[in-house]
């Protein structure tokens, strides 16, 4: 198969259609995602695009050799290149000699030795009780069916993490109210709010601190007048990618706009910024840690963390209670600075100007972006390629991960890479930029 060969993917659902064979039975939409999946994996995988292995018998952090071609790697979420910190693996290291690889017994009877200091260090970092679950989604899982009660409602940001959602449909049994609105619009959040509050007790607004497809953030100032202003408004807020890169002691994009709110329940993950694994639950009360830490499901049922992890968890933590996590945080934000700056100097389609790490420049059509990539991964680079169904059909794009182990001069000739292919790929596929300024609003 030919590196620049463009797939074409027609879509029956929101506005696409799939081809069909009218002489065969209508397949079910089931039936059609699946096939629709398929073809997209295959094509990725035959493009070295995606479902890719790594080969290198030793990480740097920075690069990766994939297919007999080292690449720099830019889909990489430790943003702050803790995972290969020497004194987290010292940290794995002594916790295994100490414990061992597996601690096999649910926390409801018994939790590891590192489990109490680690909970004691978190707290220390987000100033309020916190739950060390064994990932965000199993967080998730034991944390929204606890907090919410039979007579609340909750409304999904749109984009908000798939993860909050799907613990979210677990409220559909007890037949809760649920919606969805359009991204990050407060107004309409508002509106929802009022007609709400006249028949249920608390109205519950999921969101992410920093979203996880384009790195823009939630409005955390109109948030916070929101639960000032209406006394059944409570915020549920996953701010896994805004973690260690901001915040005092790294608590993340949200504390370090909203360090505390009595009505905003916080969650986070381990397994980026943090450089380890593991999810955390921050509480504004002692009632609601209790009941989750106690006898949220996945505390109750699922395994807890192996001591290798945890004993990662607690150099980490260390860490960011220290000073040292001011100047990691420093390094990072100026690489984010240069990236924005240098993409707006080549007119790249940017979609947010936000000092995250997570960058995204838009492609639009399904067909720019696999021929792109394709062109990026021959130039020496790794990207994620964001493609439907996790995102809208035509607002494919490069989601680029920033970290401290990346150069000035990987960004710059990254963002030069495909500022000359760019013009190239929109004259082959048939699009433009006005076509991309179109699909993404810009």
């Amino acid at each position: 198969m030919h590196d620049n060969q463009i797939f074409e993917i027609q879509l029956a659902d929101d506005k696409k259609n799939i081809k069909m064979d009218e002489t065969k039975e209508v397949k079910g939409k089931h039936q059609q995602m699946l096939e629709l999946l398929d073809e997209i994996s295959i094509s990725g995988k035959a493009l070295g695009i995606i479902l890719q292995n790594t080969e290198d018998e030793q990480l740097d952090g920075r690069t990766v050799q994939v297919n007999g071609k080292k690449l720099v790697n830019f889909t990489n979420c430790s943003y702050l290149g803790l995972e290969l910190d020497p004194r987290m693996i010292a940290g794995c290291i002594e916790a295994t000699t100490r414990y061992g690889t597996q601690f096999a017994s649910s926390r409801s009877y018994l939790s590891v030795t590192l489990y109490k200091e680690i909970e004691e260090q978190l707290a220390k970092i987000f100033k309020l009780p916190t739950a060390l679950s064994q990932t965000t989604s199993l967080g998730h899982i034991s944390n929204i069916p606890i907090l919410v009660g039979d007579r609340d409602a909750v409304i999904m940001d749109i984009s908000v993490h798939a993860t909050v959602q799907e613990a979210v449909s677990l409220l559909v049994e007890r037949g809760i109210t649920i919606e969805r609105i359009r991204h990050n619009r407060m107004d309409i959040l508002e509106d929802r709010i009022k007609e709400l509050s006249l028949t249920h007790e608390k109205i519950w607004y999921m969101a992410d601190g920093v979203y996880s497809m384009f790195g823009d953030c939630a409005p955390l100032d109109e948030l916070k007048m929101l639960m000032d202003t209406h006394e059944q408004f409570y915020l549920y807020i996953d701010d896994a990618h805004g973690m260690s890169w901001a915040g005092e002691n790294g608590a993340g994009y949200v504390y370090s706009k909203m360090p505390y709110h009595p009505k905003m329940y916080f969650t986070t993950s381990l397994a980026k910024g943090f450089g380890a694994s593991g999810g955390v639950l921050a509480f504004p009360d002692d009632t609601a840690f209790r009941r989750v830490h106690d006898f949220g499901r996945t505390f109750i049922f699922s395994t807890q963390l192996a001591p290798p992890m945890l004993g990662a968890i607690r150099a980490s933590a260390k860490i960011h209670l220290s000073g040292e996590i001011l100047l990691m945080q420093s390094q990072l934000q100026e690489k984010i600075k240069f990236f924005n700056q240098k993409a707006r100097m080549l007119e790249l389609p940017l979609l947010s100007d936000g000092i995250t790490p997570v960058r995204f420049i838009g492609l639009g059509k399904p067909q720019v972006g696999y021929n792109m990539v394709t062109r990026l991964r021959n130039a020496g680079f790794y990207n994620s390629l964001c493609v439907y169904p996790s995102v809208s059909f035509n607002n494919t794009g490069i989601r680029v991960a920033l970290t401290r182990h990346h150069t000035f001069d990987d960004i710059e000739n990254l963002l030069n890479e495909i500022a000359l292919n760019l013009p190239i790929v929109l004259k082959e596929v048939g699009s433009s930029m006005t076509e991309i300024n179109r699909f993404f609003k810009i």
